[in-house]
């Protein structure tokens, strides 16, 4: 077999590999498949990704169902008020046996961690994930435990107009690949639901139980790895750039996208190129999923918040007056 035709045959396993994945979630979600979507092209851009939506949409539900498809460890962290820094990362205790401190590993010690309402910790707890989110490595009494890989956060966030939710901080926001926004289901959507939850559950929660697991951590880096070699042309690459630069030029947004903004364009197109079964990213995987990577790195001008508008909506606009290659 050649080296094209090895090439492709990989590729069309890989694409095989990440429809099984999206197999196994449907079995527990119901419609939502853009945000499925999204949220497997951050697993495989090796990206952190951002859920955003109120409560009662299946946020955790989507993150613990794409975990459970993959092997490997993972952990789920409920972010409450008083959450401490420590009882994310870990901390230092006391052996009486010995006589020394040793260190306890928090719950990031895993490949996969469930940041849940990561925005209703205030921003000491917030700050506590950045090391580990840019690092992937954790600082306990000044020495630095690196983590096992693949390496990713999942979280979820409520509007922060919801009582009890503290902003993430920019530099925290920065550090995710992907912000995902999930809505309200279909009329359709919500009477499948509806009627896989009343039918033979007692109560109202859906377990994850009957999702198989998929792939393996290996398995998942090699995907990574892939993914981060597809071809992006020069004409691809400088149309992610110009998008990025265009946010910091408009006059409806007072802050722009920073040059991490450019990078996961890139990223995620590459992956989303790889999810389609695809050697190469076009301009249209880069416009896909330009406002999911740029959304969380904007704010709106305080004239356009006045008149209501919303940061996709001038994302919209944007994307419509920056011109694509086509060639």
């Amino acid at each position: 077999m050649s080296t094209t035709e090895a090439s492709a045959a990989e590729l069309q396993a890989c694409a095989s590999t990440l429809a099984a994945i999206t197999s196994e979630v449907r079995k527990v979600i119901v419609g939502q498949q853009e945000v499925i979507d999204e949220a497997l092209i951050g697993l495989v851009a090796a990206g952190h990704v951002l859920v955003e939506g109120v409560p009662g949409l299946g946020k955790t539900l989507l993150v613990k169902a794409l975990a459970k498809t993959i092997g490997g460890s993972f952990a789920r962290i409920q972010f409450t008020p008083d959450l401490m820094p420590s009882d994310v990362t870990g901390h230092t205790i006391y052996d009486p046996g010995t006589g020394k401190f040793s260190a306890r590993r928090g719950p990031v010690f895993a490949n996969f961690i469930i940041a849940d309402e990561i925005n209703r910790a205030p921003a000491k707890t917030q700050a506590a994930l950045l090391e580990v989110m840019q690092e992937a490595q954790v600082t306990i009494e000044g020495e630095a435990h690196t983590l096992a890989q693949p390496f990713m956060v999942f979280a979820t966030q409520n509007p922060i107009e919801h009582e009890g939710t503290y902003p993430l901080p920019d530099a925290q926001l920065d550090r995710f690949l992907l912000n995902v926004r999930i809505g309200y289901p279909t009329m359709d959507d919500e009477v499948r639901l509806t009627r896989q939850v009343t039918t033979t559950n007692v109560g109202d929660r859906l377990s994850v139980d009957a999702i198989a697991t998929v792939v393996q951590p290996a398995h998942v880096m090699r995907l990574q790895a892939l993914a981060a070699t597809l071809t992006v042309d020069d004409g691809v690459l400088g149309y992610a750039v110009r998008l990025a630069r265009a946010t910091r030029e408009n006059a409806g947004l007072a802050r722009g996208a920073g040059p991490r903004a450019s990078i996961a364009l890139v990223r995620a197109a590459r992956a989303r190129a790889l999810v389609g079964g695809r050697a190469f990213a076009t301009p249209d995987d880069v416009k896909a999923v330009a406002p999911s990577v740029l959304r969380h790195r904007v704010a709106l001008s305080p004239e356009l918040e006045i008149e209501g508008r919303s940061v996709d909506s001038v994302l919209t606009d944007l994307l419509s007056q920056i011109e694509a290659p086509r060639a």
